[in-house]
C-alpha cells in the first residue's frame, strides 16, 4: 500500500472529503487549516493511501511546526483540540504511521504528535501515550425543556434566570465590533490566568478563513461586555473554543447565560451535539462546570512518536505557569506581543 502526500489547501478533494465524513470536525476543515498557515506559517499537508487524482478514501491531516525555540515536529493538529485519523482500517492507519515514522527519521523532526478522540490503536504502532485532558459533550438530542431540567439548579439554571433579571443584552455575530469586545474579555481572562492571549491576528484570521461556521456571543450590562465566547460549527456538532469575561460581573451569569444561547442556536440548526472541548485534568473549576451542564466526560489522550526518549508530558505547560506572575502584571501592549511571540513556538 502507497503512502501519498496532499496539500489541503490546493487539492479540492480534501474539502468534499471532510464534509462527508462523519468523523470529521470544524478542525479537519480547510478553513481551519487555512487560519493557521495564515497566523503562524504551518505548513499543512494530509497522508492518504488514496492515489493523486482519485477519490479520497481516508487522510490525516497534520502541520510541520518549525521552531528554534521550542523544535521542529509535526502535530495533527496545532491548537487543536482533538484531531481524529480519518483512516477506515488498521492497515491504513498502520501504513500512514509508518510513513510518518520515514519522515521522522529522514528531517530530524523531534516528534510527531496524533490527537485522535479514540485510542483506536496506536499502542500498536509504538506511539507513546503522552498528555491527557478531560474531554466533554453534551447530547443535544433531548427537547430544549428537558436539557434545561437537566442543568444543576443553582450554578446553572439560577444564574441563567439571574442573567435574564439583569437584563443583559445579548449580540451575536462576526463583525469587527463584537470581536473587538470578545478579544479585550479573553485578554483580561489570559492575565487572570497568568498566559499571554493568543494573536488578535488569529481570531481575525478564522472569522474570515470558516465564515459562518464561526460565531461570536457577546453578554453585556448597560452597554459593557462582561462576557463573551467563539463557538465553531461543523456538521452536526458545535464546538466552544474560547471564552472570556470580567470577573466583576460573574455574580450576574452571563457566561451560562452565553452558553444557554449557544444551545438554544445549535438546537434549532438541528445540531446534536455540543463539544466543550478539552480541559486540563486538575482544573477543577472548569471540570465541575462542564460537568455542571449534563455533558458526558471521558478522557483524551495525546501520542507521540519520538526517536528520543520518552516525552515529558506537559513541560511547556510548567514552564508557562512559572512566568505566570509575570503575565499577570504587565501592560496589555507587552502581553499581546508576547502571545505573539509565544504561540508561534506551542502549536
Amino acid at each position: 500500500m502507497t503512502v501519498y502526500t496532499l496539500n489541503p489547501l490546493k487539492d479540492s478533494r480534501w474539502a468534499d472529503f471532510v464534509d462527508w465524513h462523519p468523523r470529521a470536525s470544524i478542525f479537519h476543515t480547510r478553513g481551519w487549516l487555512e487560519a493557521l498557515h495564515r497566523t503562524y506559517k504551518y505548513e499543512p499537508v494530509v497522508y492518504t493511501t488514496s492515489a493523486p487524482g482519485t477519490p479520497l478514501a481516508n487522510g490525516l491531516p497534520l502541520c510541520r511546526i518549525k521552531s528554534w525555540l521550542t523544535g521542529d515536529r509535526i502535530v495533527s493538529l496545532p491548537f487543536s483540540d482533538h484531531c481524529e485519523p480519518l483512516v477506515e482500517s488498521l492497515e491504513e492507519g498502520k501504513e500512514i504511521l509508518d510513513a510518518l515514522q520515514r519522515e521522522l527519521q529522514r528531517e530530524k523532526f523531534k516528534y510527531i504528535e496524533l490527537r485522535p478522540l479514540h485510542l483506536n490503536s496506536l499502542t500498536e504502532t509504538g506511539m507513546q501515550r503522552n498528555e491527557s485532558f478531560y474531554f466533554h459533550e453534551l447530547d443535544l438530542r433531548p427537547p430544549l425543556d428537558e436539557l434545561f431540567v437537566r442543568l444543576q439548579k443553582d450554578s446553572i439554571q439560577r444564574k441563567i434566570r439571574r442573567a435574564e433579571r439583569e437584563a443583559l443584552s445579548y449580540e451575536e455575530g462576526r463583525s469587527e465590533k463584537l470581536l473587538s469586545q470578545f478579544y479585550a474579555l479573553f485578554v483580561l481572562t489570559r492575565r487572570r490566568h497568568g498566559a499571554p492571549p493568543q494573536p488578535i491576528d488569529w481570531f481575525r484570521n478564522l472569522v474570515t478563513c470558516l465564515g459562518g461556521r464561526l460565531k461570536i456571543r457577546v453578554a453585556s450590562k448597560a452597554g459593557r461586555p462582561i462576557a463573551g465566547i467563539v463557538t465553531l460549527g461543523h456538521g452536526d456538532s458545535m464546538v466552544y473554543k474560547y471564552g472570556g469575561s470580567d470577573a466583576s460581573a460573574h455574580n450576574m451569569g452571563a457566561m451560562p447565560l452565553l452558553f444557554w444561547k449557544a444551545i438554544q442556536d445549535a438546537k434549532n440548526a438541528g445540531v446534536q451535539k455540543l463539544d466543550f472541548g478539552r480541559t486540563d485534568c486538575d482544573n477543577e473549576g472548569l471540570i465541575t462546570f462542564k460537568d455542571r451542564w449534563g455533558s458526558h466526560r471521558t478522557e483524551l489522550t495525546y501520542w507521540r512518536l519520538s526517536p528520543q526518549s520518552a516525552p515529558i508530558p506537559g513541560q511547556w505547560k510548567r514552564k508557562l505557569r512559572f512566568a505566570g506572575p509575570i503575565f499577570a502584571c504587565i501592560p496589555d501592549r507587552l502581553l499581546e506581543a508576547g502571545g505573539r511571540v509565544f504561540y508561534r513556538h506551542i502549536g
